[in-house]
């Protein structure tokens, strides 16, 4: 149906009516609001660092961050890339991202629960410290999460059988 000046186009044919994104200018502005959001945030907590110094001991501080920065980019990132890796080659296509979301989320898990599964900062004589069983709480999280992968691995194979006749 061709456009005539003055007349809106039905829903679902042609350019969409109406205003549909706010254009590059409004990115642009929302762009430089978010980084300075983020300069201020960054700001702040080094002020908070460095003027409480003798609580915050800030050259631990900084070789923390440096050791940090340096195990995620030696030993997390290449890590990450070689199980991505082996579940390309290993899981079929249409369920390759429900296995490698599951593996990031359960390694993100079992990464921030670490200290308290390993134990770390809890004493002998004092076991409300560490009260829980926290590796078997975590093999229960770990077993939901891969459950839940399992069903939406189970959903596409049997919407793809179904849909195929």
């Amino acid at each position: 149906m061709p456009h005539t000046h003055g007349q809106e186009e039905p829903a679902g044919q042609g350019r969409p009516t109406g205003p549909v994104g706010a254009g590059p200018m409004a990115a642009a502005v929302l762009r430089v609001l978010v980084v300075a959001a983020g300069l201020a945030a960054i700001g702040y907590g080094i002020h908070g660092l460095v003027d409480g110094r003798p609580a915050t001991n800030p050259p631990n501080a900084a070789a923390w961050l440096i050791g940090g920065i340096a195990l995620h980019d030696l030993l997390v990132v290449p890590a990450t890339m070689a199980a991505g890796f082996v579940l390309g080659r290993l899981v079929p296509a249409p369920y390759r991202a429900v296995a490698q979301g599951a593996s990031v989320v359960s390694a993100a898990v079992a990464l921030a629960s670490l200290p308290l599964w390993r134990g770390y900062g809890g004493s002998a004589d004092n076991p409300s410290v560490n009260p829980l069983p926290y590796g078997r709480n975590l093999g229960i999280v770990l077993g939901l999460i891969w459950a839940c992968a399992a069903v939406v691995i189970i959903c596409r194979a049997l919407h793809a059988r179904f849909s195929s006749r």
